[in-house]
């Protein structure tokens, strides 16, 4: 699985549990939220586009920071 990093610009609870919705309809990825540095971090065999379209459904801003090595 690749591991992604996705700026999501999230201000509070409310936009991470959007998240959270979003990426859990997608089904089966596995990721953490970082709130306040506006960050997600998807495992994913998805592409980076699917992905990127998915947090964009949240009505936030998201962008792709890049692929995060495996530590």
């Amino acid at each position: 699985l690749q591991k992604h990093e996705f700026f999501v610009d999230m201000t509070c609870e409310g936009c991470s549990n959007a998240v959270t919705r979003v990426l859990h309809r997608l089904g089966g990825e596995s990721f953490d939220i970082d709130l306040p540095n506006k960050k997600v971090c998807i495992d994913s065999e998805h592409n980076v586009d699917t992905l990127l379209e998915t947090l964009k459904k949240t009505g936030k801003n998201a962008s792709y920071l890049g692929e995060k090595s495996a530590q």
